[in-house]
């Protein structure tokens, strides 16, 4: 009898170790956790905030409403505040941001003033990279549709392509007031897309 099986030819790949890599590096995994946590533990928004401390003695401030536009890809942000009072000048608004944030967020004072940017792309990747929440900002920006994809929140009166003056250093950790409120360093703001609380205490 003749066999009409065919032979079988086996045939073996070899795979070097480079193929075996994981396709994320470990630096990736560990960023993604971490956006994720970060996530987890976001505050509730500030219209639950509201309703929750309306009648608390912690004395809730709310921004008025319509001063603010909004730029960077976050769009809810808190921290304790740190402040900076200063006027179409921005050297202490570098040399603040250049520093370790802790997850706080700064409240620049800039008069109001839409004759200059005190804040651009440059310091605010500052911001990024030392771990600054996010940015409140009584004056203009500029550089935003660099900023708009940035994981930084800002909230500013608006933009202006001119750059501000470098020969006035402004002035870090004072009281300042606009929009009705007063920032107090140590005291803690809450800002998502309907507004702006502050508090003397953490509320959540």
């Amino acid at each position: 009898l003749v066999s009409t099986v065919p032979s079988l030819e086996l045939t073996w790949t070899r795979y070097d170790a480079a193929d075996l890599r994981p396709r994320v590096s470990s630096r990736q995994i560990a960023r993604r956790f971490a956006r994720m946590s970060s996530l987890s533990q976001s505050p509730p928004s500030c219209a639950d905030i509201c309703d929750n401390h309306v009648a608390s003695p912690e004395r809730l401030s709310v921004v008025e409403p319509g001063l603010f536009q909004s730029y960077g890809k976050v769009k809810r942000f808190h921290g304790q505040i740190e402040t900076i009072r200063c006027f179409e000048s921005n050297p202490v608004v570098r040399s603040t941001l250049g520093t370790a944030g802790e997850s706080r967020v700064l409240v620049v004072d800039g008069g109001g003033s839409k004759r200059v940017a005190i804040c651009g792309d440059m310091i605010a990747s500052l911001a990024v990279q030392n771990g600054w929440a996010g940015i409140l900002i009584n004056g203009c920006i500029r550089d935003s549709a660099i900023i708009d994809q940035m994981e930084i929140g800002i909230k500013a009166r608006g933009t202006h392509p001119v750059k501000s003056i470098k020969t006035y250093e402004g002035e870090r950790g004072v009281r300042v007031s606009f929009g009705g409120v007063e920032f107090v360093p140590g005291h803690f703001l809450y800002s998502d897309e309907d507004g702006i609380i502050v508090s003397e205490k953490p509320l959540h």
